[in-house]
């Protein structure tokens, strides 16, 4: 019991840890919060800073997933669910202590958490996610279309331990692009243009 809650505890540290704000700052004198839509994660970091910095950013929150889902076995305790620890680094990424829980939108770390734990459906949805931004050209509905086909996914592998885990992930993707929906709805949310 102590040590699932230490593991936990480590997990959302580890995906608390702001990259783009470190990246932003650290290079950029920029705040990104202070820019575009004011969020931390990698798709305001591409639009406010650069490709660069941008891909920098998601490979730094996708890694913080990954991490906390090999807690576990880091520390050899194999006999924890690195699924429960893992979703810990995503709430951690949403809600972050060291930038005043303003974080990202689950989508990089949750990648990272699948990543952590099955590869293969992991590489599914990032094809899954490039087909639907090539298509759509919306990042925020390319994650959320993401999030259902890993739900899919999962189910006609009958990864049910998975399938709940990546069923709370896709919740967590939906809630946080609320004014997503509103823009696309809308015919508001921007386009991305390099792809």
């Amino acid at each position: 019991m102590w040590t699932y809650l230490l593991f936990i505890v480590i997990a959302y540290l580890l995906g608390s840890i702001p990259s783009g704000l470190i990246i932003g700052k650290l290079f950029y004198k920029t705040d990104i919060r202070e820019h575009g839509s004011g969020n931390l994660g990698g798709t305001n970091t591409f639009r406010v800073l650069g490709k660069k910095a941008g891909i920098i950013v998601t490979s730094a929150d996708i890694l913080k997933g990954t991490l906390a889902a090999s807690i576990p076995f880091i520390f050899n305790q194999p006999e924890l669910s690195p699924l429960i620890i893992g979703i810990f680094a995503v709430i951690g990424h949403m809600y972050p202590i060291f930038a005043h829980f303003r974080g990202g939108k689950a989508v990089a770390t949750s990648g990272g958490l699948i990543l952590g734990v099955n590869p293969l459906l992991f590489f599914i949805i990032l094809i899954s996610f490039f087909i639907v931004l090539y298509l759509s050209k919306y990042v925020s509905l390319s994650s959320m279309v993401t999030g259902i086909i890993a739900i899919i996914t999962t189910l006609i592998l009958r990864e049910y331990g998975l399938l709940i885990v990546t069923s709370i992930l896709t919740l967590f993707i939906f809630y946080r692009h609320r004014a997503n929906i509103k823009r696309i709805i809308n015919k508001t949310e921007p386009k991305i243009t390099w792809l």
